[in-house]
């Protein structure tokens, strides 16, 4: 009898409810999103878990507990006794909500997944070194995080803290922290884990923001696009098109190289460049600029889960990825957070470029002006994400976000 399915992908959170599916031999099936996932889970979360008779899941704390009680309900992975469960449980949230937060955040700029901002970065690092000396401390005097025995604790946080290892952590921070080194090796080698981490292998330094030296290239194919007006002058013929694919595509070519705009976003400091180049090449008669929100805050709850409801929304505007370039940031904190962001859509409507998405009429959308210094000032802080969102006068913080482009 089949227990259910897991939905699962290559993110970190997968891992420790797949290596318990294998280790206790469960028969749960693991899929890749589907139809019926999105159907089920809206908020487009991984991972999670669909039973029988309508059961699901959707936190990875959860899911895993659950597998656990499958394979084998008095496991020693929950801990000897009622303490041991509740601080098993106590570092796994610590590990979910701060531990992994700080790697996330100072990933995602490296990878070109979130623009870079110095001082974000700056202050990441400081907040993921504080959450390394919590668990360095511990590791001192246990050879795990709850006493002397494996538990979920243990391979949760190992599998977390493996992306630091993966981009973050080099021979100098391995040389600083002994005792995470020590553990995560003896974790990563246990028989639930050892199939994923098999063959693992540590950076010898970390992986650093560095701006690629393109000048060169951009000024040998600015002559190119600077023909580009001579190829519009025919807007007409151009818009009666009727093979075109995309409602946007009869517009035309466009003077702003917009995946060009996406590389200096991506490879250059925010504020200092980025910035600058966008207001330099924006054409208003081309593009315009929008600022979308999401319509149902207050069902919101979770930072990371307001986080997720933006990424499928990203995913499913994937049709008109050659039309649109937008930042979008959860503000506010748990159970009071909420979503907003600026596009740049090509065009002068927010309809042909959005309508691609299932989900677009659960957005607002609302036609900025670049003349106007509060809303070009607005799209300033939606591309940094290095200040406070004010909302109804009220300054917010900046949870998470994600860039589409």
């Amino acid at each position: 009898m089949s227990f259910g399915t897991l939905y699962a992908s290559q993110q970190i959170r997968s891992v420790v409810p797949a290596s318990l599916i294998k280790y206790y031999n469960l028969d749960i099936e693991i899929k890749n999103k589907d139809d019926e996932y999105f159907r089920l889970f809206p908020l487009n979360k991984i991972p999670t878990f669909k039973g029988d008779h309508g059961f699901k899941l959707t936190e990875v704390i959860a899911i895993s507990l659950y597998l656990i009680s499958l394979g084998d309900a008095k496991s020693p992975l929950l801990g000897k006794d009622n303490k041991e469960y509740a601080r098993i449980i106590g570092w796994m949230s610590f590990t979910n909500s701060e531990l992994l937060v700080a790697i996330g955040f100072l990933i995602k700029p490296l990878t070109g997944n979130a623009p870079f901002v110095k001082k974000i970065s700056d202050e990441y690092t400081v907040a993921l070194e504080k959450c390394c000396q919590i668990v360095e401390a511990r590791l001192y005097d246990f050879t795990y995080l709850v006493g002397e025995r494996l538990t979920l604790a243990d391979l949760f946080t190992a599998a977390c803290i493996s992306r630091g290892f993966d981009f973050l952590f080099g021979k100098q921070w391995i040389k600083a922290h002994p005792n995470i080194t020590r553990w995560f090796k003896t974790v990563i080698q246990s028989d639930i884990l050892k199939d994923h981490f098999a063959g693992y292998t540590f950076r010898e330094k970390p992986l650093e923001y560095t701006t690629p030296k393109k000048e060169t290239p951009t000024k040998k194919e600015a002559p190119a696009k600077k023909e580009a007006p001579a190829k519009e002058e025919t807007p007409a013929e151009e818009y009666k098109d009727p093979k075109a694919k995309h409602p946007l595509e009869a517009l035309g070519k466009s003077k702003l190289p917009l995946d060009e705009w996406k590389r200096v976003y991506s490879n250059e400091d925010t504020r200092e460049k980025a910035i600058p180049w966008f207001w330099e090449h924006y054409d208003p008669s081309e593009w315009s600029l929008w600022k979308v929100g999401y319509k149902y805050n207050d069902e919101l709850t979770l930072c990371f889960m307001s986080n997720n409801l933006v990424g499928g929304f990203f995913n499913r505007l994937s049709g008109s990825t050659k039309y649109l370039f937008g930042s979008m940031v959860v503000y506010g904190e748990n159970n009071d957070n909420g979503i907003i962001g600026a596009f740049l859509v090509r065009g002068q409507d927010s309809v042909p470029a959005f309508d691609v998405a299932p989900d677009w009429e659960s957005y607002y959308y609302e036609k900025l002006d670049g003349s106007s210094e509060a809303d070009r000032e607005f799209i300033n802080n939606m591309f940094a994400w290095d200040k406070p969102v004010v909302v109804d006068g009220v300054s917010r913080e900046i949870s998470d976000g994600k860039v589409f482009k």
